[in-house]
C-alpha cells in the first residue's frame, strides 16, 4: 500500500508512543490530585504545555489541551465571540473547515451577523475584501492558515494585521499547516490558533488551542476548572505528552518534499488528459497535490487507485459520506459536476520519489480506464 492521505490522518509515530507509554501505565495519576501520583502527572502535563508553547512562541499558560482540531475551532470561535463585548459581527471565508463554518453558523442563529469572504480561483482571500468587511464592532476574524482540501496557504500575517488595525481578534485553523509552516503566533499575529495531533503522528483525540492571555474566552466545557478554567475535564496526560512530542519532532526543511510534489504534479498534468490542479500552483502546502478530472468520477478514481494499492481521498475526511460537491471547490469557481471529480493526494516527509512515481503511473491508468480508453 502507498498511503497518500496524510491530511486525513497519520500513523502514530513510534517515538511519540514511547514518550506517551509511562502515562498509559505506571504513571497514571490525575494531574488535579494533590499527592505524589497526581503531582507526577501534573509535572508531565506542565512539561508538555511548555514544549508546545516553545514551538508556538507563546506563554505556556496560553496553551489549552483539547480533544482535537474540531473542539479547538469550536472553543475559539464560540468562546471568543461569547466573551467579547465589542460587538456581534463575525468574519470568515467560504472555504473553511466545517468545524469553523458550523461554529459560525451556530452563532449566526444566535443573532450574530456573519460576513463570509469569497476567494479567487486559487483559493486565496483578497486582503482588500477583508479590509472592506472589517467594522468597529467585528468580534472575531477566523481564516484558515492552509486549506485542508487544496492546500492553498493564506497570507495570515498580512490578514491578521488588517484585523488588528480594527482591534478585532484573529483566529486561524492551523490543523493542516502544523508540521509544515511557521507556527510562531507573534510573527503570524494570531490571537487564537487550532492544531490537531493526529495530523502530526500523535494519537487521535488530542489537540491544542492557543488563546492569547488578553483575549476573553468563555469555556465550552464547564466543570472542575481544569486548563486554568478554560476547558474543564480531567486532562489526557498521555495524549498531551504525545502531542507535544509530535509537534516538536515535526517541521524541518520541506524543500525535498516540495520538489517531489512538483514532480508528481507535473507528471499528472502532462500525462492525464484534462486534469486540472486545484489550489494555488506554488503557494500551497508542501505535501498536498489535488486535482479535478473532468469527465470522470472522483469516487470511481479512488476505487480504481485503491484496487491498485494507492490510498488517497476525494477531499476532506470530515465530509465522508456526503455526495455533495466540495464547498471549497465550488467557492473557487468549479461547477458541481467537475467538483465531484476531485482527488486529493497528501503525503508526509518520508514519502518516497518511487512511491509518487508509482502513484502517477496508476493515476494515468485509472483515469484512462474510467474514460474507457483502456479496458
Amino acid at each position: 500500500m502507498i498511503y497518500l492521505d496524510a491530511a486525513a490522518t497519520t500513523p502514530l509515530r513510534r517515538d511519540v508512543l514511547e514518550r506517551m507509554w509511562p502515562y498509559l501505565g505506571p504513571d497514571f495519576g490525575n494531574p488535579s490530585s494533590h499527592h505524589e501520583v497526581g503531582e507526577s502527572a501534573k509535572r508531565a502535563l506542565d512539561a508538555a504545555r511548555a514544549e508546545v508553547a516553545k514551538v508556538l512562541g507563546c506563554r505556556a499558560s496560553e496553551i489549552i489541551f483539547t480533544s482535537g482540531g474540531t473542539e479547538s475551532d469550536n472553543a475559539a470561535i464560540k468562546g471568543i465571540a461569547l466573551a467579547t463585548p465589542r460587538g456581534r459581527h463575525l468574519i470568515t471565508t467560504a472555504i473553511e473547515h466545517p468545524a469553523v463554518l458550523e461554529s459560525v453558523g451556530f452563532l449566526g442563529r444566535m443573532g450574530f451577523e456573519v460576513t463570509v469572504l469569497d476567494v479567487d480561483k486559487n483559493g486565496l482571500v483578497d486582503p482588500a475584501a477583508l479590509t472592506a468587511a472589517l467594522r468597529e464592532d467585528t468580534t472575531l476574524v477566523s481564516i484558515q492558515y492552509a486549506n485542508n482540501e487544496v492546500g492553498t496557504i493564506q497570507p495570515i500575517a498580512e490578514l491578521s494585521a488588517l484585523a488588528a488595525a480594527k482591534g478585532a481578534p484573529f483566529h486561524t485553523d492551523a490543523v493542516q499547516a502544523a508540521g509544515w509552516l511557521d507556527l510562531d503566533v507573534g510573527r503570524l499575529g494570531a490571537q487564537a490558533m487550532s492544531i490537531s495531533g493526529h495530523k502530526l503522528g500523535a494519537p487521535k483525540g488530542i489537540g491544542i488551542l492557543y488563546v492569547g492571555r488578553r483575549v476573553p474566552l468563555e469555556p465550552l466545557l464547564h466543570g472542575g476548572g481544569q486548563e486554568s478554567g478554560r476547558r474543564s475535564g480531567t486532562e489526557n496526560v498521555a495524549a498531551a505528552v504525545g502531542m507535544a512530542a509530535a509537534l516538536g519532532l515535526a517541521g524541518g526543511d520541506a524543500n525535498e518534499t516540495i520538489a517531489l510534489r512538483d514532480r508528481f504534479v507535473g507528471r499528472v498534468l502532462d500525462e492525464v488528459s484534462d486534469a486540472v490542479l486545484t489550489g494555488h500552483r506554488t503557494q500551497r502546502l508542501p505535501g498536498t497535490a489535488s486535482f479535478v478530472f473532468p469527465g470522470t468520477s472522483g469516487e470511481a478514481i479512488l476505487l480504481e487507485l485503491e484496487a491498485r494499492g494507492i490510498v488517497c481521498s476525494s477531499g476532506s475526511a470530515c465530509a465522508a459520506g456526503s455526495d455533495e460537491p466540495s464547498h471549497v471547490l465550488t467557492a473557487m469557481g468549479f461547477d458541481g459536476p467537475v467538483a465531484q471529480t476531485a482527488v486529493r493526494f497528501t503525503f508526509a516527509r518520508d514519502t518516497s520519489a518511487e512511491d509518487l512515481g508509482t502513484a502517477a503511473d496508476e493515476v494515468r491508468t485509472a483515469v484512462a480506464r474510467i474514460k474507457g480508453i483502456v479496458s
